[in-house]
């Protein structure tokens, strides 16, 4: 996920008091360090499910990237799924308040609540 969304969903998290949640930044998606996010994700029970949370819409972003690397379970272990905007031919709505409701909305959608 890009910076910004990292420092929102951290600050959710925290807001929430969702210590059973952990939040993972990357910082390379190419080349994909497979080792690397195996080493960060090996404390976790498989099957535990794992978002990747993208502030651009679906068609743009790393989603579609990180898709056709792991398909629907992540590392042969996590359920996988991207939580992000509607596909669009713009990455923004050109309005800060549509902007700023469609952000909540994937907040609420990567703690569970949508």
């Amino acid at each position: 996920m890009r910076g910004e969304n990292y420092y929102e969903l951290e600050k959710q998290r925290a807001d929430l008091k969702r210590d059973d949640v952990a939040i993972l930044r990357f910082e390379q998606l190419y080349p994909l360090r497979r080792e690397l996010l195996q080493s960060a994700l090996a404390p976790y029970s498989g099957g535990a499910p794992v978002f990747w949370v993208q502030e651009e819409p679906e068609n743009m972003g790393a989603w579609r990237y990180l898709r056709s690397s792991f398909g629907d379970l992540l590392l042969n272990r996590f359920p996988f799924k991207g939580i992000y905007r509607p596909a669009s031919a713009s990455p923004a709505t050109g309005s800060a308040s549509s902007h700023r409701q469609e952000q909540n909305k994937l907040l609420a959608e990567a703690f569970g609540k949508n």
